[in-house]
């Protein structure tokens, strides 16, 4: 429970963040966004139209296309975050900051979409639109979600050049950079990495293949299965998080069947990583 509601209070900060970077930033200096925000900038600048209400029925479609694709939680989280990010959109459209720098509002901009969506993302939701695109590339194709967001939020910012011409948009691709990587902050923290636990009848292979292509220590673990009782030999490795696609290649062509736990590590010391005499 106390998991559960501190997820819901992350949501609501995330969403309510996010809705400060587009109400005291975008849209007082004509910037553009990436993904479904993006777009209901873009219909608010050329028809008005309020893009928390734009927002909300946007990511409706594609929650109700996409949903299938997401598990039940992120699914849940999602549609949280929407919700409140339309409503403090609409609480928030009368809000203003006196700030005529370009530069200074490109750069708060981004920094409170990325601190805002990363919060939401680290808890398990997304925003919708491009974070679920995101987050499946992530899924299928070992993307990094950050830098997929910033990908399919470019595209739509590339695509806005035609309203708020080419300036803004060069302003736009500078609020997207500093989003992605405030959210990346905010997600894997200042220097993330992997520990990874490998079961495999081809352990022997695995541990070569790693320590020949990727120069990483192995550690092999003595364990049996419970059930079976047969004894196992179980790889342990810490690597960077750029280096986890790298090793789900090797595992992947070695042995299919492997068994494979991934988890976030906070603090690493010793040989190859932080001396811990430091």
């Amino acid at each position: 429970m106390k998991k559960r509601a501190f997820d819901m209070i992350m949501l609501l900060i995330g969403a309510f963040i996010f809705a400060l970077a587009v109400n005291l930033f975008v849209i007082p200096n004509d910037f553009g966004e990436g993904g479904v925000t993006g777009v209901s900038i873009i219909l608010y600048y050329v028809l008005q139209w309020s893009p928390a209400l734009v927002g909300i029925v946007i990511n409706g479609i594609l929650l109700i296309i996409g949903y299938r694709l997401l598990d039940r939680r992120t699914t849940v989280y999602t549609i949280i975050a929407v919700a409140f990010n339309s409503i403090f959109l609409h609480l928030t459209e009368n809000w203003r900051i006196a700030s005529n720098e370009p530069v200074i509002n490109a750069i708060f901009a981004g920094l409170f979409a990325g601190v805002g969506i990363g919060l939401i993302v680290r808890v398990g939701g997304t925003t919708a639109g491009t974070v679920i695109l995101a987050r499946l590339a992530n899924k299928y194709w070992d993307w990094n979600i950050s830098y997929a967001l910033l990908f399919f939020d470019l595209i739509v910012a590339g695509l806005s050049v035609f309203v708020i011409g080419i300036e803004k948009v060069m302003f736009t691709v500078v609020i997207l950079y500093i989003g992605t990587k405030a959210m990346e902050f905010i997600i894997e923290g200042l220097n993330p990495k992997k520990a990874v636990t490998i079961i495999s009848t081809h352990h022997d292979r695995i541990a070569i293949r790693v320590t020949e292509i990727m120069d990483r220590g192995v550690t092999v673990l003595r364990g049996y299965g419970y059930y079976t009782g047969q004894t196992k030999d179980v790889l342990y490795i810490v690597i960077s998080k750029q280096e986890v696609s790298m090793l789900k290649k090797i595992v992947r062509a070695e042995d299919k069947n492997a068994f494979v736990t991934i988890h976030d590590v906070r603090d690493v010391f010793g040989e190859g990583f932080i001396d811990i005499s430091k």
